[in-house]
């Protein structure tokens, strides 16, 4: 078990450093690096998805690149529209609704990337929860000059979700909706969503998500936590192995971040990423490790989330399902195996 703790490249929804626990298996490295707010029930999702990872490995890959977007946060707009032409992506995500900024810095850092991208390019933009209902419908409405692909998570609740929905022309998709929910898949039963955005560590593993995406029926978007290439592998695993990819996936987030743990990160090349599984580096994860009071306050997190696990069972319910705990690493390895065929390690 490392702990690696990694500064970002610029504020990030609050966040200036990226910091988490990688565990070692026989398939490989797993990450576990919920967000600070997440208490143990939601984190052990996230550690059932690194078990997954370092334990068991993941379904065999339907296609060989990955298409990505460019994730452009709560900046201005001069470095939104830099950041999107050196990106080489055709799709950008936008963040909005950022604390402290108003509504006309969110205009001007959407038109900045719309003018970065050309007409022919596609622009998302990503609330998470910041509006009220009357606020989304405003502000959806006048971004739209902007030629909106979706818009994510524009309000925090479902029933604001399914209202805002009905009142704009714009599709709307679902984040915090369903890798936050005890139940993901009510956004379907509630109409509240026309895509689903999904990330694997909060989903508890690669296929906890394709059950997820199975049974809402609607069409998915890969994304990231912010992740190392350790835990963005496990997303580019996810996105190659759904049978459909009608969206470009929110995975080129790498540049967020001033570091990695691996020889080769997975950075997009011409907007794609190539499906593979970095190998992770020693020099460079010696570089991103965390100090004595980071570590001791990881492996706390790691413990807590462990008995939550534990206590689950082998009849865990839901999307979790039931996976390998750590000490079991030696007996469960190939029987994950035998259970999947064409394992990608």
């Amino acid at each position: 078990m490392r702990v690696f703790s990694i500064p970002m490249s610029t504020r990030f929804r609050g966040v200036t450093r990226r910091e988490g626990v990688l565990v070692r298996g026989p398939a490989g490295w797993g990450e576990f690096s919920p967000f600070a707010e997440y208490g143990p029930e939601e984190a052990a999702r996230w550690l059932a998805a690194a078990r997954e990872a370092a334990f068991v490995g993941w379904p065999a890959p339907v296609r060989d690149r990955v298409p990505v977007n460019v994730t452009v946060p709560a900046v201005g707009p001069e470095r939104a529209f830099a950041m999107v032409r050196a990106s080489g992506c055709r799709t950008a995500k936008v963040k909005v609704a950022e604390r402290g900024q108003g509504d006309a810095d969110d205009m001007a850092r959407v038109e900045a990337v719309r003018d970065a991208l050309g007409p022919q390019g596609r622009v998302r933009v990503d609330v998470n929860g910041g509006w009220d209902v009357e606020h989304a419908v405003r502000m959806v409405r006048a971004l739209d000059r902007f030629d909106l692909e979706y818009v994510e998570q524009p309000c925090g609740s479902l029933e604001e979700l399914a209202a805002v929905r009905l009142r704009v022309d714009v599709p709307v998709a679902a984040d915090e909706s369903i890798r936050r929910a005890e139940d993901p898949l009510r956004v379907k039963a509630a109409g509240a969503a026309d895509v689903a955005v999904l990330k694997v560590q909060p989903l508890g593993g690669v296929r906890a998500a394709l059950r997820v995406a199975e049974a809402t029926g609607l069409p998915v978007v890969v994304s990231s936590a912010v992740e190392t290439s350790v835990g963005l592998a496990a997303g580019v695993a996810l996105a190659a192995a759904l049978p459909e990819l009608p969206f470009a996936c929110g995975l080129g987030t790498l540049s967020l971040l001033t570091g990695d743990v691996v020889d080769d990160p997975l950075v997009p090349v011409g907007g794609e990423i190539a499906v593979r599984r970095p190998a992770v580096d020693e020099v460079a994860l010696a570089a991103a490790e965390a100090g004595a009071e980071a570590a001791a306050s990881w492996r706390a997190r790691l413990a807590a989330a462990e008995k939550v696990l534990a206590a689950a069972g082998d009849g865990a319910s839901g999307y979790l399902g039931s996976l390998p705990s750590a000490g079991a690493a030696g007996r469960t390895g190939r029987a994950g195996d035998a259970a999947g065929e064409g394992v990608v390690r």
